[in-house]
């Protein structure tokens, strides 16, 4: 297993199998041998923890890859296509959740909506910030190590696929996330310092063993948009979604970490967005996704729905974590 310069390990084990469709995937990677089409896809579902942890174990060969896997495996055109298949069906549930974009749905519009929100919710943010234990704060913090252990890499697949002014912008807000240029300063880098701080695991997926489908879902879904050339749209509704939503998520668990007066790390991971992300809101809304329409105007009812997916997926993430606690249980 690969790691970096602090001992943190940067590839994973492959996880256990939640099921038939994990189980094959898995199980043909550790045995190096082919892979057949999945039967009865369309009979799962499509946000359960089998589809789910199969797909983030296809997607992760395009990131780090697995440890003992051979990296060659990646354009394995069975593994290729039996991501497809999960693929399908995933899309098909958002398409059908979301419901229909016509061609009159504005994107400017979309946004402005993500910016109204009630002073007093009852999601996963204001519990924190208002009476959220240490505890939750961990487990919040260990159920997103999946996807802030490679923040900004989903994507970053998307700036191929744009030009001009639109790809400019677009590039210099990854820039930021990606730490200016600056190893210590790269957000992924960052998470793994709040992990450690809040002495949970840094190690990169160290939590994806028996992680749910409701925490994998938004990963993947980033994902998805951000390998596909056709969904370039969506992947920029998708972070134009992200960066707006994220200072004030980020200011409420801020607050609640001051409360309990948390490690120096982990207010400086929520400070960094409150202030960065709230530049990127701009950037994105002005530079990127108004200037992709007026290139592409066809993309507008993609990005829309690269907004509204991004609302399902992170919904559900939230009922996931709040039912949890609600039962009285923990994760970590």
């Amino acid at each position: 297993m690969l790691a970096d310069r602090r001992g943190h390990a940067v590839t994973a084990e492959l996880p256990m199998s939640r099921g038939p469709l994990s189980a094959a995937l898995i199980e043909a990677l550790e045995d190096d041998r082919r892979l057949d089409l999945p039967s009865g896809v369309d009979s799962v579902d499509p946000y359960g923890d089998d589809l789910q942890l199969a797909l983030y174990v296809a997607f992760e060969m395009h990131y780090a890859g697995w440890a003992g896997i051979d990296d060659d495996r990646e354009w394995d055109h069975d593994i290729i296509a039996y991501r497809r298949e999960l693929e399908r069906h995933f899309l098909d549930a958002v398409r059908a959740d979301v419901g229909p974009v016509d061609e009159f749905s504005s994107a400017q519009i979309e946004m402005n909506r993500l910016c109204v929100e009630p002073a007093d919710g009852d999601g996963v943010s204001f519990i924190l910030r208002d009476s959220g234990s240490w505890r939750q704060f961990r487990d919040m913090f260990a159920m997103r190590s999946l996807y802030h252990l490679k923040e900004a890499d989903p994507h970053a697949w998307a700036i191929p696929r744009l030009r001009g002014a639109a790809k400019a912008a677009f590039v210099a807000v990854e820039f930021d996330e990606f730490g200016g240029g600056h190893g210590e300063a790269v957000h992924q880098e960052l998470f793994a310092d709040l992990l450690a701080a809040a002495d949970l695991r840094p190690d990169y997926l160290a939590y994806l063993e028996g992680a749910a489908g409701w925490v994998l879902a938004p990963v993947n879904l980033m994902s998805l948009f951000g390998l596909r050339r056709s969904m370039r749209g969506a992947a920029v509704g998708h972070l134009a979604a992200t960066e707006i939503t994220s200072p004030p998520g980020s200011q409420r668990l801020l607050s609640g970490l001051e409360r309990l007066d948390a490690p120096e790390p982990c207010r400086h991971f929520y400070a960094e967005h409150v202030e960065a992300d709230a530049v990127h809101e701009q950037i994105l809304r002005n530079d990127v996704v108004g200037e992709l329409v007026r290139d592409e105007p066809h993309l507008e009812t993609d990005v829309v729905f690269g907004i509204r997916g991004f609302l399902l997926v992170e919904d559900a993430f939230d009922r996931g974590l709040r039912s949890v606690w609600e039962q009285g249980a923990l994760l970590v």
